[in-house]
């Protein structure tokens, strides 16, 4: 016989625990009415495999408790203790745990296995929901013990106070515990239903995201600068998606030209021809077909005039020209929907604080879109993303 336990324990609630399991967290809950169902016996709950749930008398304070192996079945002591139970335990795990009832636990040192055990209960009736120090007269205390043994039912040996009375009877009222099949059905139910939940969580976050109304996948999966023109009118977008290929290009176009007009670019001759050639679905020619070359010519020329706008976010002195000529080579993106949506985006910056005309116009122009009601005066507009915003501050010498 060896000894692996001998000493006070702490009790809560009348409960402590033996826990042997790889993964507590998974299988059935072990909690009373689970560790007990289908048992003749109460005291020792056993019906969660690789845990115990041993009751005392003494509700809460500590309790001397020991607990052994046995190479073989050790003769029952019944004229030393009043009440005593018996039930199979398996562990598959070396870390066998004997646990307080707020989780603090010690090692048995138990090896993995199969095991019978008697748990040996005195007291349980003068201690009834006590509360008892360690330096105070002891009330009740417990033996456990384990040796190697196949699983059987469990078995009340013996029978005297009333709370062991009380406790037996709760445990056979119980129903029996799930099957293995049964357990499985519920854990894939459990599953299904949080995977529902979050897929009904995710819907209705992107619903609320896009105005209301869930996106098409094209929109959904479509780059660029969605997000900015969602932030901005959400209803044009939904619309602009739903009016197909060919009227998405005429927007870019639009789009382009709009911006370039309001930003004084489009009698600047290279870009100029870049709308032209934009126009006729040619390839941009230089310095267009180059994104460094175009930035560069764009704030060396003499050409390109020098106006400041305020972003819809209220964001002052950006400059307009940058703010416009995106448009015009996003309008040309081999994807209609980013085409129309990017250009679009390009054009409401270069307008500024104007972008509400602005989107009130391509209504006008494309009565495809005429349906989507306009944003309210006062809708908030967010951040640009993705834009290349150059802010010029006016000097007094200019």
């Amino acid at each position: 016989m060896r000894t692996l336990f001998s000493g006070e324990f702490s009790v809560a609630y009348g409960q402590m625990y033996v826990d042997g399991r790889t993964e507590p967290d998974e299988g059935p809950e072990a909690g009373l009415h689970e560790c007990f169902m289908g048992q003749r016996a109460g005291l020792c709950g056993a019906a969660v495999p690789g845990h115990l749930f041993l009751l005392t008398g003494m509700h809460t304070g500590s309790v001397p408790l020991t607990v052994e192996l046995h190479e073989a079945e050790p003769p029952s002591d019944e004229d030393s203790w009043e009440d005593i139970v018996e039930a199979s335990f398996r562990t598959a795990s070396d870390d066998t745990l004997l646990i307080e009832w707020g989780g603090e636990g010690w090692d048995l040192g138990l090896p993995a296995g199969t095991y019978r055990v008697r748990y040996h209960c005195r007291g349980m009736d003068e201690a009834h929901d006590g509360v008892r120090s360690e330096d105070e007269p002891v009330l009740d205390e417990y033996l456990l013990q384990f040796w190697p043994g196949s699983r059987k039912r469990d078995l009340i040996v013996k029978e005297t106070s009333d709370s062991a009375a009380y406790w037996h009877r709760f445990a056979s009222q119980l129903p029996p515990p799930p099957t293995p099949e049964e357990l499985a059905a519920a854990r894939r139910l459990a599953r299904e239903q949080e995977e529902q939940e979050a897929r009904q969580l995710r819907e209705r976050l992107e619903t609320e995201a896009w105005g209301g109304r869930l996106p098409s996948d094209r929109l959904r999966n479509v780059g660029g600068n969605v997000a900015g023109m969602v932030d901005l009118d959400v209803a044009l977008v939904h619309a602009i998606d739903e009016a197909g290929p060919d009227i998405q290009r005429s927007m870019a176009r639009w789009a382009a030209h709009r911006a370039c007009d309001v930003a004084g670019l489009s009698s600047v001759d290279w870009i100029a021809r870049g709308l032209a050639e934009l126009d006729q679905g040619m390839t941009f020619s230089p310095p267009l077909d180059d994104a460094e070359r175009m930035w560069n010519r764009l704030f060396s020329d003499p050409q390109v005039p020098e106006t400041v706008v305020t972003l819809p976010d209220g964001t002052p002195n950006a400059s307009q020209q940058a703010m416009a000529l995106p448009a015009l080579t996003d309008a040309a993106h081999a994807d209609p929907l980013q085409a129309a949506l990017d250009a679009l985006y390009a054009a409401a910056a270069a307008h500024g604080t104007g972008w509400r005309d602005l989107f009130a116009e391509i209504r006008t122009a494309f009565p495809e879109t005429a349906h989507a009601p306009l944003p309210p005066a006062d809708h908030p507009s967010r951040l640009v993303r993705g834009s290349h915003v150059v802010r010029l501050e006016y000097r007094s010498d200019n």
